[in-house]
């Protein structure tokens, strides 16, 4: 028995199996099945990858390898000061400038792609340079996070040492720190490049049709050109290059694993040179990721006319005039996307509850799930959609008109995040009380309930609070699967900064900050009640 899993050996076998079979039937039919859909496809299909060998196809396949090769290098590369100084200082607005270099990682990607819109010129709209400068805005947070927890850990006195026999900076960075910070280096490279290389909403709003992403191409054969074929080659083709990626990069992180005992907490500045540097920093870096953010608020309430609410005032209709129309509404956009949320939110807390306390509870088995759980993370928002899209479009399982199937591929990108979230508190838990409780009279199952479930219902409240922001600023696999009358808040925003004229962008502006507070407001309360249950 392992060590780690006594605390569960009062769980009723009876319960055993139910834990395994509910999050693994929802696997296969919303991920499994969809995906073998689409290799089945392409198999069928004798001229299905011939689309991959056209010119343009090969432009497209490129492009997308470049750019998120380049993103990825200036997102390392970016994220190393701010890592550095959040890892190694202590200052007055520590935590702020934590909470806003991270925060754009929770946005929605459509609400990045409209920050960037509204803060650059109009001569960088359908641009790589303002893709690139989003995804290093979208995935800095990555490499502040892994970067920063192996930096904390690296003691000063190792560095010290180094200067003390005369290595210059550079040569302690060179020979010291980076050989030490490389395994949290290529965690960040890989995390980073596959948000990269498959990215939908940031592409399709600062990119443009001039310079598509392989995720861009697969939506515009299957939604506009109806070449379903091509389509799935196309995802097909991404998804065994990801898995080649996920593969080899893992390979690489496994022999380069880095062994440091102890911890190096961070430290208020020294001298009044470092005080100074430490402070023209943090500002640099409060500014530099507070300036989108704040353009989106600002081009809402801002026009060429000069200042205005009229886009505000015209959220609740779909009229921005009278008899003129614009095909979206955002109020109900709203109410849409809070509906999913909720739904969303509650299948993902069912499943994810049931991956977790399976996983704890069971071995072999359970190992099994842990790993099949987590491939909806290696697998983009776009395939899972475009799968789902022709998997269930035909009888007895013709289900693309029901409005449900939306939260369910939400639920599908979310649980994974569930189970990770509830495992460390799970595992929390002291073994031994189950087996006390038992002693003391009460039954497996109640025992169960009361010691392991319930301490865990403020990890479970936050586990569902970050499952609705996933669902609240999905966009991939919406694009997919929205009807005309269901858009959600993500895709109303992408159709009006689509628009030409400052009424519609401004309402897609306006909706944008409504999307930024709610989700900055969810994760905080998330967070919150995370640091609540580990108290």
């Amino acid at each position: 028995m392992d060590a780690d899993r006594p605390a569960l050996i009062a769980l009723p076998r009876r319960w055993r199996t139910p834990l395994i079979a509910a999050p693994a039937a929802f696997l296969i039919v919303f991920y499994v099945w969809p995906v073998g859909t689409l290799l089945a496809r392409v198999l069928r299909s004798a001229d299905a990858f011939d689309v991959l060998g056209s010119p343009g196809l090969v432009r497209v396949l490129w492009f997308t390898l470049w750019q998120a090769v380049a993103s990825t290098a200036a997102t390392v590369l970016v994220g190393f000061g701010p890592a550095y100084l959040l890892a190694r200082y202590r200052f007055p607005g520590r935590r702020a400038v934590y909470t806003l270099v991270t925060i754009p990682f929770m946005l929605p990607t459509v609400v990045v792609g409209g920050a960037f819109l509204a803060i650059l010129p109009t001569s960088w709209y359908d641009s790589t340079k303002a893709l690139l400068l989003a995804h290093v805005f979208f995935n800095v947070a990555v490499v502040v996070r892994l970067l920063g927890t192996m930096w904390a850990v690296i003691p000063r006195s190792l560095t010290g040492a180094a200067q003390l026999l005369g290595a210059s900076p550079a040569q302690v960075l060179r020979h010291v720190v980076l050989p030490l910070l490389r395994p949290a280096l290529l965690a960040a490279t890989t995390v980073v490049f596959l948000f990269t290389f498959t990215s939908f909403g940031a592409a399709t709003l600062l990119a443009g049709p001039a310079h598509p992403t392989v995720e861009v191409e697969i939506a515009r054969r299957a939604t506009q050109l109806g070449d379903i074929d091509g389509a799935a080659a196309l995802a097909v083709a991404q998804l065994l290059f990801l898995t080649i990626v996920i593969v080899v990069l893992t390979a690489l992180q496994r022999r380069n694993v880095v062994q440091i005992r102890g911890r190096a907490p961070a430290a208020a500045p020294r001298s009044r040179r470092q005080r100074r540097w430490v402070a023209g920093s943090a500002t640099v870096i409060a500014a530099t990721f507070a300036a989108p953010l704040v353009a989106i608020v600002v081009r809402s309430v801002r026009g060429r006319d000069g200042w205005s609410l009229t886009a505000w005032r015209t959220l609740g209709t779909a009229e921005v005039r009278p008899g003129i129309t614009l095909g979206v509404d955002p109020a109900g956009s709203m109410l849409t996307s809070l509906r999913f949320a909720i739904v969303a939110a509650a299948v993902s807390i069912v499943i994810g509850t049931a991956a977790a306390l399976g996983i704890y509870a069971a071995q072999r088995w359970g190992r099994l799930l842990d790993g099949g759980i987590m491939l909806p993370l290696g697998t983009s928002s776009v395939t899972i959609g475009f799968g789902m899209l022709i998997t269930f479009d035909q009888a007895p399982l013709d289900w693309r008109s029901q409005w449900w199937l939306i939260p369910l591929g939400h639920a599908l990108v979310a649980s994974p995040f569930v189970v990770r979230t509830l495992l460390p508190a799970l595992r929390s838990i002291p073994s031994g009380r189950v087996e006390a409780a038992t002693l003391l009279g009460a039954s497996p199952s109640r025992a169960w309930i009361t010691v392991i479930v319930r301490p865990m219902s403020r990890a479970i409240a936050a586990a569902g609070a970050l499952a609705a922001v996933i669902s609240l600023g999905e966009f991939g696999a919406t694009t997919f699967l929205t009807r005309s009358g269901r858009e959600t808040m993500p895709i109303a925003i992408g159709r009006l900064l689509r628009r030409a004229g400052d009424v519609p962008r401004g309402q897609g502006f306006a909706l944008a900050t409504v999307l930024m507070v709610v989700t900055a407001a969810v994760v905080a309360a998330s967070e919150h009640t995370l640091r609540s249950h580990e108290a």
